[in-house]
């Protein structure tokens, strides 16, 4: 396989792969929510916070999902050798003209 078509080749197992790992965050969203999880903060706030409740409850289940797709990500990617720019590379530059960023 030429360089190029190996570039291409990685792009679109890279894409499948982030989208397995689309679908385990829907996974572990899934199990939070069949664990009773949200339930939960449901049922210790007043009805009238119940929405709350559930925003709560989602932002608990997701956060530790997060952050394992990230590092799911960051592996996937080195893994292929697929390179790409980050927000936090550009928001924690270091004094970098603009142009050296980019």
């Amino acid at each position: 396989m030429s360089r190029s078509n190996q570039s291409a080749h990685n792009k679109l197992i890279h894409h499948l792969g982030v989208a397995l790992g689309f679908v385990g965050l829907m996974g572990w969203y899934y199990v939070g929510d069949r664990l009773g999880l949200m339930q939960l903060l449901v049922d210790l706030f007043p009805s009238s916070h119940s929405g709350a409740a559930v925003m709560l409850g989602i932002m608990l289940v997701m956060a530790p999902g997060f952050f394992v797709w990230k590092l799911y990500n960051r592996w996937l990617e080195r893994y292929l050798g697929v390179k790409g720019r980050y927000y936090e590379d550009d928001f924690y530059a270091k004094d970098i003209g603009k142009d050296e960023r980019l």
